[in-house]
């Protein structure tokens, strides 16, 4: 759908929930809060404009793809998404700018993940959703396995976790990411971390440090201010949140009804 405010930029929804916003003139432009804070990310992940290998899990409009390829010229870039009509879809409607390096396979997450060579990215981003859910077999910790062996060293691991009152979808998967990684953070919205609402949560891993402060900074100026949870806080926010396995995964929970509108 067409942004009624901006001329040039659209919006994709996916059954009736929104799922990317692309701003063609400006690709920078990140207009979704938690896109913006994968930008943040994305830009803090190595030097200002040295190209990355990106693995993207989870392709939609390819939104932070076109941010990253913007921004740092020559990274190359692979998708993992499995509904090739909708990436058919995106390309006729949504062009890609000309000289992106963003290779679209029509391939499940996992699968993807599981083919990819030993050390080939720099960042791996997780957006995974189908009926607006993360599916379980994306959430575990041999997953994380997985995305772990594909990074290279000094790489990073963001994803995107939704969940609303108790947070405890949102609270496991901090879990998880810090019994596979280092260092763990997580961005959202103070509502969301209340339990007060449904949001999006950012979960940011490494296996070594991360640049809390400044991340939390940028996080804070955004339209739609987020807190950066790190260390003792982020221990206290998870409360022995168990470890996802393969074995206990479950998706994630479902958004309450009138959430989209």
């Amino acid at each position: 759908m067409p942004d009624p405010d901006r001329t040039g930029s659209w919006e994709l929804l996916i059954d009736g929930a929104p799922q990317s916003h692309v701003d063609l003139a400006d690709p920078t432009r990140l207009r979704f809060e938690y896109q913006r804070r994968l930008g943040h990310v994305a830009d803090l992940a190595a030097p200002p404009g040295r190209p990355l290998a990106v693995l993207h899990l989870g392709g939609g409009a390819l939104t932070v793809a076109r941010y990253i390829a913007a921004t740092r010229p020559r990274s190359v870039q692979q998708v993992a998404e499995p509904d090739s009509g909708l990436t058919a879809f995106v390309r006729r409607e949504l062009p890609l700018p000309d000289g992106a390096r963003i290779r679209v396979r029509p391939a499940d997450a996992r699968d993807l993940l599981g083919r990819l060579p030993d050390g080939w990215a720099d960042l791996v981003i997780t957006d995974v959703f189908a009926d607006a859910r993360t599916p379980a077999h994306c959430t575990s910790a041999e997953f994380l396995d997985e995305v772990r062996r594909v990074l290279r060293p000094g790489g990073w691991y963001a994803a995107n976790v939704t969940d609303g009152p108790p947070l405890a979808h949102l609270r496991a998967q901090v879990a998880t990411a810090a019994g596979r990684f280092a260092e763990v953070c997580l961005a959202a919205e103070p509502p969301v971390l209340r339990g007060r609402r449904f949001g999006n949560g950012i979960v940011c891993a490494a296996d070594g440090p991360l640049p809390t402060v400044e991340l939390a900074g940028r996080c804070a100026r955004d339209p739609a201010p987020a807190r950066l949870l790190a260390g003792r806080e982020l221990a206290d926010f998870t409360a022995g949140a168990p470890v996802v396995t393969d074995a206990t995964a479950v998706p994630s929970p479902p958004p309450p009804d009138g959430t989209f509108g």
